[in-house]
């Protein structure tokens, strides 16, 4: 019985032993991480997406492995005149910080034809609708989201075409749907539409991706002598975040030119200019902005009288950037 035990002693110190070799050689280390179960957090920790910037928008799938190189930014020989205020605007800067205030002074440096659509209007995510009241009732499609295009962002979008086209511009709205039926892919739907759309119409210069916010249930106000409006937010990208972004600097320059035009004229209709380090379709053309026009608790007729103010102040700061300057003096007249 005592040499018996001894044996099986023996054979088990031989077998650890072995083990043991096999683990230090790394064999067993990489049979056991195949087995190990990976939480989703850790398969995801690898892709990098985008940095969420807002509460409505979805990462953009990862770019190419090569990247071009920036290319120069336009000449300003037939720059239209340099738009410069004393002051820089209010910008919530969440990059790694630019010099916003030598890109506010330079001014954008595009010029408007004179004739065919000039303006681009489109809706990554289409479904985005307001609180109802008063005969503003929808459908929901999802929560704070309806299909029924005069109560959703639509609506808001065909109100700033109107106000652009009052004062002499010629917009193309797309009224399409992007988000539905599935929300994932909205961005990737709305970047084909924004490269067809440019490639046929090569004269639009600014691309206005309009969006309701998403901040659970939290009012924008912009308090009017007879009532109140939502607010509306300007959101510019930078590309820090690593993905090719060759018209960045033009973008910023025009959302700055923009969000001091709101602030002189319209002081408080505008949140401050969130500048991100992410990218959302603004590489596409150097005239491409995300506007939010109020939020998930707004009613539409709020975000509809928002967005008028807006299209006014948009309208003006478009005039000095008009091929021919004759034209800005007889538009919107």
């Amino acid at each position: 019985m005592g040499g018996r035990f001894w044996r099986l002693a023996a054979c088990a110190l031989a077998l650890a032993l072995s083990l043991y070799g096999l683990w230090s050689l790394g064999v067993l280390g990489a049979l056991a991480a195949r087995l190990e179960p990976v939480s989703p957090g850790e398969a995801l920790s690898a892709q990098e997406p985008e940095p969420a910037v807002l509460p409505s928008q979805e990462p953009e799938p990862s770019p190419a492995a090569t990247i071009p190189p920036e290319p120069e930014p336009p000449s300003r020989a037939t720059a239209a005149p340099v738009f410069a205020r004393s002051e820089l605007p209010r910008v919530d800067d969440r990059t790694s910080g630019h010099d916003l205030a030598a890109l506010f002074a330079e001014g954008w440096s595009l010029t408007l034809p004179d004739s065919g659509p000039q303006v681009l209007i489109l809706h990554s995510h289409s479904t985005e609708a307001y609180t109802p009241q008063g005969e503003d009732q929808y459908e929901a499609s999802d929560p704070g989201r309806t299909l029924d295009k005069e109560q959703n962002v639509i609506r808001v979008g065909d109100e700033l075409a109107a106000v652009l086209e009052e004062a002499g511009f010629t917009v193309i709205h797309d009224r399409d749907l992007y988000d539905w039926p599935n929300y994932n892919g909205s961005y990737t739907r709305s970047r084909a539409a924004a490269e067809k759309w440019l490639e046929e119409q090569p004269g639009i210069r600014v691309v206005i991706d309009l969006h309701r916010d998403a901040l659970n249930g939290k009012k924008t106000v912009y308090k009017l002598p007879d009532g109140t409006s939502a607010q509306v937010m300007l959101v510019l990208t930078t590309g820090d975040s690593g993905l090719y972004h060759p018209n960045w600097r033009e973008n910023v320059k025009l959302g700055l030119e923009l969000q001091a035009e709101m602030e002189a004229e319209e002081p408080g209709l505008s949140r401050p200019m969130l500048l991100s380090p992410a990218r959302y379709n603004e590489q596409l053309s150097p005239g491409y902005l995300l506007l939010e026009v109020g939020s998930d608790a707004n009613t539409l007729e709020e975000a509809l009288e928002a967005v008028r103010r807006f299209g006014r102040c948009a309208a003006a700061v478009l005039r000095r950037h008009l091929t021919n300057p004759r034209e800005s003096a007889s538009m919107g007249s």
